[in-house]
């Protein structure tokens, strides 16, 4: 069942130093954001002159039994009654554009940055997880700016000049009406450290059940094909019912902070009303003033009573700041596009030509062992180099090297006497084309996934492609090439959505072509269409292809063998086949390691010096997370 795994919050963590982190998002719309929290403190503090009002009333109109000075006090409350309302739909105004902006600025930073993070961070990341920072806690951050950002501060301001009328009215009143301040300034501090712990909870669970109904709707096939919706079903109640546990727990958290908060002020004011009644009956106050002062009270009310939701709201914003940036805190990359050569190592002669790997050694970040290790391999130009070995000695982490997809650990891969480590990621994938065993399309058009694969092709480049590719079922789709191939191109076959990739892999005409078994999916006739086009394809550009079948192989001017992770043998298939055990077993389709488990390229579990072994154990760092 998957699970968050991203690390858990220190309790001890701030909310505000989280929050501070917003203010780069925050700054170019300050000023707008300012005006809108002066103009919420001005309309607020106005709803603080109506008791004011009130008082004069009493003790002038009212007092004097005078009808028109009553009038005259009805206006000016009314008055200032549509003056707080036009105040307060004045800062809605100003904060509503901004703030939008605001938040579809950080989910584009957000988008960009994930398309600029290596593999190895989207190898770990459940997408549910990516998927509810986008959007999720991207909202709960445009609503705390846009509401008790504001309020935190108008609030703030209110209950300050309120009980400075307060106690200017009636000084032992007032007092009376702060004895609360203490008691609450304690419980809120309590209550946010443990609702920020709940909260950042519940959002990780909210993460952990979007990645569940993802892989539930993208796996629906194998979900009813083997009959698991119950099992699905299952996970998706354990997470939910652990989801709704968390909620309930900050449910009571809320419930009880704002129990107190409200019953606290209502008890100060109860208090405050017997004494001054007391003293209004006994001549030491006038009813004007004890009005006016409890108008007042009951206007702070709101102010006060606020707080716990208001500080709820923010340590929820923090949580999802939290989550944010741990993101965006990841290293691109690109690393700012500079040269990555590793330090100390060999100068790499410029002159060659092709494809060349030197010394190259590559080690997953969590893994005990290198993957591949002391790799020499040259791809001459124009030539085409298929790469044999058994399935965990490498293949496909080899040839996610060549486009930088993983970073190789040390040594040398050039592509015409140029390190790829001094290209940018944008220039390498220029030069280089890839075509994946398992192929991915997007929710777009057929000619759109194909078209991806170059910016500069168009209508010619992409028939050209598809004829390649043995790809024109495409013309027989209800709008040809301009058809819908739904999420995942679902709606195409295994073999299709192949085919789709390839052509979206040659379409621009590429220096450089690493292709990873990428006939794998089609029946003998189509591959048979396939490989006589990609012939001429191969022809002209410089080729890595990872092949299992003989009949790929045979697209190939020379075979390496990769075995445990180094490069056993280099020659022609026919060579090969005459000198090398091992490739004959491959090409015969006999797996060389039931015969021999401790030969090289089928290291048993009982060998570990054997680099294939780490495929035995774990299979995600053998090949990268896809079968070889």
């Amino acid at each position: 069942m998957p699970d968050a795994t991203i690390e858990r919050p220190d309790s001890d963590r701030s909310a505000v130093r989280s929050l501070l982190r917003l203010w780069p998002y925050v700054r170019p719309v300050r000023a707008r954001l300012g005006t809108a929290a002066v103009v919420a403190v001005v309309a607020s503090c106005t709803g603080l002159v109506i008791p004011l009002v009130l008082k004069w009333i009493v003790d002038g109109p009212v007092a004097d039994r005078d009808p028109a000075g009553v009038w005259l006090g009805g206006g000016l409350l009314l008055a200032l009654g549509v003056a707080e309302a036009a105040l307060f739909g004045l800062r809605r105004w100003l904060v509503a554009r901004p703030l939008a902006g605001v938040e579809a600025g950080m989910r584009a930073d957000l988008y960009r940055h994930l398309q600029r993070l290596p593999v190895s961070f989207h190898d770990r990341w459940a997408s549910g997880q990516l998927l509810s920072r986008g959007t999720t806690d991207l909202m709960l951050l445009r609503m705390f700016l846009a509401f008790p950002l504001t309020f935190l501060l108008v609030n703030g301001v209110t209950i300050l000049v309120g009980f400075a009328i307060l106690l200017s009215q009636q000084w032992m009143l007032g007092l009376i009406l702060l004895a609360p301040v203490l008691p609450l300034v304690a419980l809120c501090s309590a209550f946010e450290r443990k609702f920020f712990v709940a909260a950042r909870r519940a959002q990780d669970q909210v993460g952990d059940l979007t990645t569940v109904v993802e892989e539930s709707v993208l796996g629906i096939r194998i979900v009813k094909g083997f009959g698991r919706h119950r099992a699905q079903a299952r996970a998706f109640r354990e997470l939910a019912q652990r989801l709704r546990g968390t909620e309930l727990h900050k449910a009571r958290l809320l419930a009880g902070i704002w129990t107190l908060i409200m019953t606290l002020p209502e008890l100060a004011i109860g208090a405050a009303l017997i004494v001054g009644t007391t003293q209004v009956s006994d001549g030491e106050l006038s009813a004007g003033t004890l009005v006016a002062f409890l108008s007042t009270a009951l206007a702070l009310r709101w102010p006060v009573e606020s707080i716990g939701f208001l500080l709820a709201m923010s340590n929820e914003a923090a949580t999802a700041t939290d989550r944010f940036f741990e993101v965006m805190d990841e290293p691109e990359a690109d690393a700012g596009d500079t040269a990555l050569t590793p330090a100390g190592a060999a100068a790499v002669p410029r002159q060659d030509t092709g494809l060349r790997f030197t010394d190259v050694t590559f080690r997953f970040p969590d893994a005990d062992r290198p993957t591949l290790e002391g790799i020499d391999l040259h791809v001459r130009s124009g030539e085409t180099m298929a790469l044999v070995g058994a399935t965990g000695s490498g293949k496909t982490a080899l040839t996610a090297l060549v486009p930088r997809l993983h970073e190789l650990s040390s040594g040398h891969i050039t592509l015409d006497g140029r390190d790829i480590q001094d290209l940018s990621r944008d220039e390498l994938r220029t030069l280089v084309a890839v075509a994946f065993e398992e192929p991915t399309l997007f929710s777009a058009t057929a000619a759109e996934n194909v078209l991806m694969g170059s910016d500069a092709a168009g209508d010619p480049e992409l028939r050209r492609a598809l004829d390649v590719a043995q790809a024109g079922f495409v013309h027989e789709l209800p709008e040809g090439p301009d058809t819908q191939v739904g999420e995942q191109g679902l709606s195409l076959s295994g073999g299709q959505r192949q085919r789709l990739a390839l052509a979206r892999a040659i379409v621009g005409r590429p220096r450089f072509l690493v292709l990873d078994d990428p006939l794998s999916a089609l029946d003998v006739h189509t591959e048979a269409l396939v490989e006589a086009a990609l012939r001429q394809v191969l022809s002209q550009t410089t080729a890595l292809v990872v092949a299992h079948r003989p009949s790929t192989v045979l697209l190939a001017d020379r075979v390496a063998l990769l075995s445990g992770g180094r490069i056993a043998a280099v020659g022609t298939h026919e060579e090969l086949l005459h000198t090398n055990a091992e490739y004959r077993l491959l090409m015969s389709g006999v797996d060389a390691s039931a015969n021999d488990p401790q030969h090289a390229g089928g290291a048993s579990a009982e060998d570990p010096h054997h680099a294939g072994d780490a495929a035995a154990s774990d299979p995600h760092h053998a090949e990268g997370g896809v079968p070889a």
